[in-house]
């Protein structure tokens, strides 16, 4: 397989069966995102919107693109940008890992940071997201830049709804019986959701927050600062559609991590913690059912060379 172009590489990643991880009824599938060329899952919607926003003349060769980010869009961005010859600059809050922000400028992007406004190193929230969006926004209008906005943009939606649900139903023959996703900006789950549920309403569609700040499960946000760093924020996203939920799982910190360890020690698989947190949802809701001839499918959000 020959591309003319890094954006080829996107979307279509494989399915594997986590047969180590998991030895209950049922079966457990994850999407490998953290093969994409950004290293996520994002790299999806950041073809999307670039792709769309030239197409109704939003965008134009040479524009400067502006994005507030975790990293996981801003590397996606930067990956799209440079192939469709448009300057990325990534608005950050400082709280993310370093490792992010070394990938972002490898990939040929800016950089601005924001300090954070109530969040902590690796542990970035809902506030320190408001406060790098308002600056992205400002720098945006100043270089009359494209303003990504992932949050509001339909296009981060409809990537999934166009590719990620079509190829799970694909791989696994129609066989899915539920899918599980952690929530950021929601555009994972609602567009992946939404394709399989008009496909058919009997599969299951679980949604997973962090524990502490499960807004979307119980209204309340106990502890906005965790690991589970792109999720989480304290916040229930523009986007959000309550009749895709089947169900929602709330996972810890410390699951997430365990899980994480457990991926790369028993699958040889080296994600991140969103990605742990996915796959020890998805096994709680297989052992929740415990029920032979039922297939879930997951993602694994990112690689963990980002943390």
């Amino acid at each position: 397989m020959i591309f003319q172009s890094i954006t080829e590489h996107i979307n279509n990643t494989p399915l594997i069966e986590l047969k180590k991880i998991y030895k209950g009824k049922g079966q457990l599938f994850a999407k490998m995102e953290h093969i994409q060329p950004g290293g996520s899952v994002k790299d999806r919607a950041a073809l999307q919107i670039i792709k769309d926003a030239y197409s109704d003349g939003r965008l134009v060769k040479n524009q400067p693109v502006i994005e507030q980010t975790s990293e996981n869009m801003g590397a996606g961005l930067a990956v799209v940008c440079l192939a469709f010859a448009n300057p990325f600059t990534a608005v950050m809050s400082i709280g993310n890992s370093p490792e992010r922000v070394k990938i972002i400028k490898a990939l040929g992007a800016d950089v601005i940071f924001i300090p954070q406004a109530d969040g902590e190193p690796g542990k970035v929230t809902g506030a320190d997201i408001s406060k790098a969006q308002e600056e992205a926004i400002e720098i945006a209008k100043k270089i009359n830049a494209f303003y990504v906005d992932q949050f509001n943009n339909p296009s981060s939606v409809k990537a999934h709804y166009l590719n990620t649900g079509p190829e799970l139903l694909s791989d696994l023959n129609n066989k899915l019986t539920a899918f599980v996703a952690i929530v950021g900006s929601g555009g994972t789950f609602i567009g992946t959701s939404r394709y399989l549920k008009e496909k058919s309403r009997s599969i299951n569609c679980i949604a997973v927050e962090p524990e502490n700040s499960a807004i979307i499960k119980t209204g309340v946000v106990k502890d906005s600062k965790h690991i589970i760093q792109g999720t989480g924020y304290g916040l229930i996203p523009p986007q959000w559609d309550n009749s895709l939920v089947d169900d929602i799982i709330t996972i810890s910190d410390e699951e997430a991590s365990r899980t994480k360890e457990l991926l790369g020690k028993e699958e040889g698989l080296f994600v991140g913690y969103s990605a742990g947190a996915n796959v020890a949802a998805a096994i709680k809701h297989l052992e929740q059912v415990n029920r032979d001839n039922y297939c879930v499918a997951t993602v694994l959000c990112d690689t963990g060379f980002k943390y």
